[in-house]
């Protein structure tokens, strides 16, 4: 078909340049799994360079590039705002520092001050401000308790990212309310137990909602869908099932120049019977992690009232505010 003939013309020409002319061809993808094996062979694109996301020592030399576009208030520490940046692109980077320019124009200021950066970072990660979206009582009031019920859970499992701030100020395309946490440093392993605390924080609003309203909503949308998607990886990428072994069922990729995101036929390789566990497995670690959520904020229920009360009122509470106003909030068994 088509797409093959692509291939196989791209490897005649790859084939036909002159070993002795000096030539250096260079590509780029950030796809890699789906290249055809064909492209990879010696000859071809045979030498791959890896460009990864900066860790926090890469991000303070890419912040320290970029800054020099701008004028930086005193006592402005790169490395406090690259560690609020774990997984920031080079690009994202820029865009920071941008933002954070624009911040401090904003407030006629001369110098970008680090509440400049820590805005900007707010403003890239949950969005724009949307003041035209007008909630009635009723939903502030539910986005509040909301919100809280991330909130308190990040503060009693230990090993949450910190919470840097809340707010029922509306933001992005549909987001009504949102809870910025930022990791401290840069991660690349997580343990089972990691994993079920991340989606009890991600259950915590929806957990707030039953427990305070005795109803649902769909505000817990996209939480719901992170957390199945976390809980399915654990099962299916992870190994982290006991009665399925340590086994990976991924569906295949699509490989060169097949349609970006629709796996082949076959799927998964999977029998139904197996599919069905996982299915089950996947349910019921989500299941087991609203649980534990419920009961953080069962044991927390009047902090959980008094904050929420306290972020209605003033709409935003950053971390100062929210240390006050859950002082009594100890790391909790899951």
């Amino acid at each position: 078909d088509e797409r093959e003939q692509t291939l196989q013309q791209l490897l005649v020409e790859l084939d036909g340049f002159d070993s002795s002319s000096g030539l250096v061809l260079l590509s780029a993808t950030n796809r890699p799994e789906i290249l055809d094996p064909a492209l990879l062979r010696a000859g071809r694109f045979d030498r791959q360079v890896l460009v990864d996301r900066p860790d926090k020592s890469g991000r303070v030399q890419i912040l320290q590039v970029h800054i020099k576009k701008i004028r930086l208030a005193a006592g402005v520490d790169l490395a406090q705002v690259a560690a609020l940046t774990a997984g920031f692109s080079g690009a994202d980077l820029a865009n920071l520092c941008n933002e954070a320019a624009l911040a401090a124009t904003r407030r006629g200021a001369q110098e970008v001050s680090l509440q400049d950066f820590t805005t900007a970072i707010e403003r890239i990660v949950a969005g724009l401000e949307k003041k035209n979206r007008i909630l009635n009582p009723r939903e502030r009031e539910v986005v509040a308790f909301h919100e809280m019920g991330h909130t308190l859970v990040a503060l009693a499992l230990p090993g949450s990212d910190p919470v840097h701030k809340v707010s029922i100020i509306p933001r992005g395309i549909g987001a009504l309310g949102y809870t910025i946490q930022r990791p401290t440093e840069d991660r690349f392993l997580m343990t089972r137990e990691e994993l079920e605390r991340k989606i009890m924080v991600l259950l915590g609003g929806r957990a707030a909602e039953k427990l305070v309203f005795g109803h649902l909503s769909t505000g817990a949308a996209d939480d719901l869908a992170k957390a199945t998607d976390i809980a399915r990886d654990m099962v299916m990428r992870y190994g982290m099932d006991e009665a399925l072994g340590y086994v990976a069922y991924e569906a295949q990729q699509p490989r060169f120049l097949d349609v970006p995101g629709i796996a082949q036929p076959g799927g998964c390789g999977v029998s139904p019977q197996t599919q069905q566990h996982i299915d089950s497995s996947v349910r019921g670690i989500v299941m087991d992690a609203f649980d534990g959520a419920t009961r953080v904020l069962e044991q927390h229920r009047e902090v959980l009232d008094r904050a929420a009360r306290e972020l209605l009122a003033r709409e935003t509470l950053d971390e100062a505010a929210l240390a006050a106003l859950t002082a009594g909030v100890r790391p909790a068994a899951a």
